[in-house]
């Protein structure tokens, strides 16, 4: 089932709340860019070729706001919308890719508004099919690593819930285990949203993969004591030499594989690519409100003394160094990253 559809019949987007799960399934149903803006912002849609695709489809409501039929009008609208949108999330280059790509479209339109409006709609729908075949790509490039019998370390969550559907570096593992390989997973609860232990969890249990929860501090121990054979995880920014930004914990994670010999991958398609960024040092890293921080509880109280504050970064940067590949929609890259990234420029859009 997909992460995001366009409902015809009701002119709305479709989402899957994924700030109710494993908890509650169920459905959120947006009817304008400033709906797509709060689902981006609030984590209601995640990971960023979800993001990417939703950017597109927020920018189809906004054509669909414009009731006139003056085109550059309604162009004017769709780059106020576009501006808009991209201060949703300012870490993950999907979303100004989505934005780009559809600006790109309307920048060069001649007709009228009406036939505008219907083509970016086409062109959101033809986006989320593109995702769905180029993570079945990654995940066929990627299954190739694993081993039958592996135990894989998995951070954050890169299922479908996290693309369009099938995802990233979990979709690499799910291949892995249709083709028929015994693969176990242990999943970092990845503080402070706990996508691991809420979402990649619950995508495992939906494929019949075997796993176990741990804390985000255990990896290490783990990769130490010679029980994990490969690291995988995804990436919401890479630079061109290779630097990989993902949600937080990702470079502590690489730091500990790379000292005990363990092959750490990141997976991703090639839109997550920032070509005009020359490393991870140049990259913003969103920091997201402190009480998803310190509303942790036990036992059902609240843990933090009262007025306690905190940062919350939602990212960090792995260099390149850490990193054994880089899995694409056009295969495993090896260092050195900023050639072959380089190499892959064209096949962008």
């Amino acid at each position: 089932m997909r992460t995001i559809t366009w409902d015809e019949q009701k002119a709305v987007v479709k989402l899957i709340d994924q700030s109710v799960l494993p908890m509650k399934f169920q459905f959120v149903e947006l009817t304008t860019h400033d709906d797509v803006y709060h689902a981006i912002k609030n984590m209601v849609v995640r990971g960023a070729p979800a993001i990417g695709v939703a950017a597109i489809y927020g920018m189809a409501l906004a054509a669909r706001e414009y009731k006139g039929q003056d085109l550059n009008a309604l162009k004017a609208s769709l780059a106020a919308a576009g501006k808009y949108l991209n201060l949703a999330r300012p870490t993950a280059v999907n979303l100004e890719w989505g934005i780009q790509r559809t600006m790109k479209m309307v920048d060069e339109f001649e007709g009228s508004a009406d036939q505008l409006k219907q083509k970016i709609l086409d062109l959101a729908n033809q986006a989320a099919d593109e995702d769905v075949a180029t993570n079945m790509s990654i995940s066929r490039f990627g299954a190739e690593l694993i081993a039958d019998g592996d135990a894989i370390v998995h951070h954050c969550n890169t299922g479908a819930l996290a693309t369009v559907d099938y995802g990233t570096a979990l979709g690499v593992i799910r291949m892995a285990h249709e083709q028929g390989k015994r693969v176990h997973v242990y999943v970092d609860e990845t503080r402070p949203r706990l996508q691991g232990a809420r979402l990649t969890a619950w995508e495992l249990e939906q494929y019949g993969i075997s796993y176990d929860i741990i804390t985000d501090s255990s990896s290490g121990y783990l990769l130490r004591s010679g029980k994990v054979d490969k690291v995988f995880f995804g990436a919401d920014r890479v630079a061109v030499n290779g630097d990989v930004v993902n949600k937080i914990g990702s470079y502590m994670l690489a730091l500990a594989a790379y000292d005990n010999a363990v092959p750490a991958y990141s997976v991703f398609p090639l839109s997550t690519v920032d070509f005009n960024c020359p490393s991870g040092e140049n990259i913003p890293i969103e920091e997201r409100p402190q009480a998803e921080v310190l509303n942790l509880q036990f036992n059902g109280e609240n843990v933090m003394p009262e007025g306690a504050s905190a940062r919350n970064f939602a990212f960090d940067v792995t260099p390149h160094r850490l990193i054994s590949g880089l899995i694409t929609e056009h295969g495993v890259l090896y260092p050195p990253f900023c050639r072959n990234l380089s190499l892959l420029k064209p096949k962008g859009v």
